[in-house]
C-alpha cells in the first residue's frame, strides 16, 4: 500500500451512476488505514485486503463508529483532534519566533539627511491666499512673492517644490477663496478719491446719436455729472471734469478706458499738469471701471423704454434721471442708503423724516418715495 488508500467504488453507486461519495473530512486518513491495516495483519482479522476495504467502507457510515470490531479500537474523530492540535502548536511557535516588522519594511541603516521643521499653518493659508488673488501665477513667481513679505519680518522663506506640493493638496481650497474673493462686496472709500468716467450714445426717432457723459464717484456712488454732449472731442470733455471739480473738489484719480479720446496727450496732459492721476483699464477688461459701468446698465435699462424726440428732451431726461439715481433710488451696496445721503454722512435710519413725497417721471418707469430730512 505504501501509506496511501485508493477509496473503491461500490457496486450499488456504479449501476446507480453516483460516482461520488459523501464529502467526509479527509485529514489523515491514509495514515489511520495504514495503521488499521498493519495491525489487522499482525493479528489476522481479515483473510485478504478486500476485507480491510469493506471494513473501510463500513467506518464511513458514522464518525463515532470505529473501524473494525477487533482488539484495535481507533476513532478517525479523535486522530483529527490530534492533527489540529498539532498544526495549531506549530503555527504558535512559527508566529512567535519568526514574526513580520510592523511597516512592512525595514530600513537598514538610519538616513543622514536633514530635514527641516513642519511648516505652520498659517503659511499655507497664506500661499493659498496668494493663489487665490495671483491664479494665473506658478509656483515660481508665488514663491518669490511669499518670500518678499515674509523673509525679513517673520523669518519664514518657502522653496519652489513645496509651494507646487502645497498648491496641488490645496486645489479646492483655492477655488473657494476665489469664490469668495468674487462675491465679496467692494470696498467704498473716502468721498473724492477716485472718481469713474465713461460714455455711451442713444439714438432718437430721427436717427441722430447723442453722446452721454457720465461722471460716477467710487466711494459714495454718487452721480457727479451726466450731460449729452455736442461732440467727443478731449477739450469738451475736460470742460466738463473741470466743472464738477469746481463743484464738488478735486480727486486723486480719475478712471476711464483705453478710448482714444481718454488716451490722448490733451486729456492725460491736462490731468498730469493739475495734479490728478490717471487711471486706465486693462485693455478689453471694462469690468475693471464697474462703478460707470454698473450706473449705465441702469440708465439703458430705463432709456431703451424711453422715445426721444430730440437732444433737448434727452437733456431734461437725464436731469429727471440724476435726482431719482442719486435721491430715491436707494443702493444695494450702501446699505439700502441713497448715494446722496452717504455723500452727506446722513442715516436715513435714524434721522426724523420731515417730509415724503412721491416721484415719478418717465410715464412711470423712474418712480419712488423721496425722503426729505
Amino acid at each position: 500500500m505504501h501509506g496511501r488508500c485508493i477509496r473503491p467504488t461500490m457496486s450499488s453507486e456504479v449501476g446507480s451512476g453516483k460516482s461520488q461519495a459523501r464529502k467526509t473530512p479527509a485529514v489523515g486518513w491514509g495514515f489511520c488505514i495504514q495503521i488499521q491495516l498493519l495491525k489487522d495483519a499482525q493479528h489476522s482479522n481479515y483473510p485478504d485486503l478486500l476485507g480491510a476495504v469493506r471494513c473501510y467502507r463500513f467506518r464511513l457510515g458514522g464518525m463515532k463508529r470505529p473501524f473494525c470490531q477487533g482488539r484495535t479500537m481507533v476513532s478517525l474523530r479523535g486522530w483529527q483532534a490530534i492533527w489540529r492540535l498539532l498544526i495549531g502548536l506549530f503555527c504558535t511557535f512559527i508566529t512567535g519566533h519568526c514574526s513580520a516588522p510592523k511597516s512592512g519594511w525595514r530600513r537598514t541603516r538610519q538616513s543622514t539627511a536633514l530635514r527641516s521643521p513642519r511648516k505652520p499653518t498659517r503659511v499655507i493659508d497664506e500661499l493659498v491666499h496668494l493663489k487665490a488673488l495671483m491664479p494665473a501665477a506658478g509656483c515660481r513667481r508665488i514663491s518669490d512673492t511669499f518670500n518678499r513679505l515674509h523673509a525679513q519680518r517673520r523669518q519664514m522663506t518657502v522653496s519652489k517644490s513645496f509651494v507646487a506640493y502645497t498648491l496641488r493638496r490645496e486645489r479646492y481650497a483655492v477655488e473657494r477663496q476665489r469664490r469668495a474673493l468674487r462675491r465679496r462686496k467692494p470696498y467704498s472709500p473716502e468721498r473724492n478719491a477716485v472718481w469713474a468716467l465713461d460714455m455711451t450714445g442713444k439714438q432718437d426717432i430721427q436717427g441722430r446719436q447723442y453722446a452721454i457723459f457720465g461722471l460716477v464717484d467710487h466711494g459714495t456712488r454718487r452721480l457727479l455729472r451726466l450731460e449729452c454732449l455736442a461732440n467727443k472731442n478731449a477739450w469738451t470733455l475736460l470742460g466738463h471734469v473741470f466743472l464738477s471739480i469746481g463743484r464738488y473738489g478735486k480727486p486723486k484719480a480719475i478712471r476711464t478706458n483705453n478710448e482714444r479720446v481718454f488716451t490722448g496727450k490733451v486729456f492725460s496732459g491736462a490731468l498730469r499738469l493739475v495734479g490728478i492721476r490717471h487711471q486706465r483699464t486693462d485693455l478689453g477688461c471694462p469690468w475693471q471701471n464697474g462703478r460707470i459701468e454698473r450706473l449705465f446698465g441702469t440708465l439703458k435699462a430705463k432709456l431703451d423704454q424711453w422715445r426721444v424726440l430730440d437732444g433737448e428732451q434727452l437733456r431734461v431726461a437725464l436731469r429727471e434721471f440724476d435726482f431719482w439715481y442719486n435721491r430715491v433710488r436707494p443702493h444695494q451696496n450702501l446699505a439700502g442708503r441713497t448715494p446722496w445721503e452717504v455723500w452727506c454722512g446722513i442715516d436715513p435710519y435714524r434721522r426724523v423724516v420731515k417730509r415724503v413725497e412721491w416721484f415719478e417721471a418717465w410715464d412711470g418707469l423712474l418712480c419712488g418715495f423721496y425722503l426729505d430730512g
